[in-house]
């Protein structure tokens, strides 16, 4: 089936949109991780500082995922109809070395090290200043071969073209495919060369086998439920949607790029790796600062709530000791010669006890200050009524 000038447009639109939505969520995650990076400054909260240790892989992850959406934009053909072909050519092999030589190794890489980081030693993991600038470096070296083989493709595929003595049909290394589908001009239409598709399929076939090590020995470490299903969501998305990419572009070349049906499947293709991006900047970026967040809005809560019964307990205390002045003075005047010198000297008071209301109990009690000497307290003499003076701490329970 001739794929329609209305259908190509279609699909060029909603592939826009798709990029759009990836790249505005990519930038509110930055954002937001820039926001708890300066709270977890600002606050002090050290304890946090372990779960900000990897920002800089988490945005580098994001800044990826944004680099592959605009190669996916510069492959359609809506904004690559003003250029001459010859250029137009340029631009899809710019775009093979770019996306799948570069972009996407290095996405699923920093992947695989954001989810590796828990695992690795305290000194030598994310609380490390030079972890950041390491994992950078190696996510680059780990490309290297991928980018290399994608180089291979575009630089000495159109040699082995134009070799008649070639085993290899053109659909292995062509990028790209003149097509007339206007009469003003012509319109080069950017392929999936079979070779760049099997080196992919490689490397996700080595990535997805490690990341169901790697998450198995992370679920080991996991104890909360919540984290579970996070861990599973994120392992089977990747290895379920990279695969799929890979499918899809690889039955691309059972179809002419005049149709249809080899459009659906770049879409396909296109639509699994958004999916894909999509949940690991969520599970990745914008969830544990979330929970992060959560977790200092906590603790300043908890901080508040202790002040304010420190607050409550020194009002209570200050009221009881009142409120004792007060009847001290009430009894001593009521009975003098119950509280006379003698009585005081004794290092002893008598007072009437409230209940929590502020209620009168009826009941006096008579409360030892000091410790009782042999002066104040004769031999024979019965021993003072009350108890011991603990401190306000011990009241309230700390």
């Amino acid at each position: 089936m001739p794929l329609s000038r209305f259908a190509a447009d279609t699909f060029g639109v909603v592939t826009i949109c798709l990029v759009a939505i990836l790249i505005l969520l990519g930038l509110l995650c930055i954002l937001y991780s820039f926001y708890f990076r300066s709270r977890i400054r600002n606050q002090a909260f050290v304890q946090l500082s372990y779960f900000s240790g990897p920002w800089i892989i988490r945005i580098t992850f994001i800044l990826f995922s944004i680099w592959w959406g605009l190669g996916e934009l510069i492959r359609l053909t809506v904004l690559r109809r003003a250029l001459h072909l010859k250029w137009q050519e340029t631009v899809c092999k710019y775009y093979i070395v770019s996306n799948l030589g570069f972009a996407e190794p290095c996405l699923f890489l920093t992947l695989v090290f954001l989810l590796r980081a828990p695992l690795q030693k305290m000194e030598n993991g994310i609380m490390s200043e030079k972890w950041n600038g390491k994992t950078a470096g190696f996510i680059l070296l780990y490309c290297l071969p991928v980018l290399v083989l994608q180089l291979f493709v575009i630089l000495i595929g159109p040699q082995l073209d134009k070799n008649k003595n070639s085993a290899l049909p053109h659909y292995f290394t062509s990028t790209a495919a003149a097509s007339s589908m206007t009469r003003d001009h012509d319109i080069a239409l950017c392929t999936y060369p079979l070779l760049s598709t099997v080196f992919l399929g490689l490397f996700a076939i080595i990535l997805t086998s490690y990341l169901f090590w790697l998450g198995r020995q992370i679920l080991k470490l996991v104890i909360n439920k919540g984290l579970q299903k996070r861990v599973y969501t994120l392992i089977f998305s990747v290895s379920g949607f990279l695969p799929l990419r890979v499918l899809f572009l690889g039955l691309s070349v059972l179809s002419k790029p005049e149709h249809f049906m080899f459009e659906a499947l770049a879409f396909l293709a296109f639509l699994a790796l958004v999916c894909c991006s999509s949940v690991c900047i969520c599970m990745l970026v914008y969830y544990p600062v979330a929970d992060c967040l959560a977790l200092g809005n906590l603790q300043d809560i908890e901080a508040r709530r202790r002040y304010t019964d420190d607050r409550n307990d020194t009002m209570s205390l200050i009221a009881n000791q009142s409120h004792l002045e007060d009847n001290v003075e009430e009894n001593a005047g009521s009975s003098p010669g119950r509280y006379s010198d003698a009585s005081t000297k004794r290092g002893s008071i008598s007072f009437r006890t409230f209940g929590k209301d502020g209620t009168s109990t009826g009941t006096f009690v008579e409360l030892s200050l000091f410790s009782p000497s042999r002066d104040a307290t004769p031999p024979g003499s019965p021993p003072l009524l009350g108890w011991p003076m603990r401190s306000p701490r011990q009241d309230i329970g700390l």
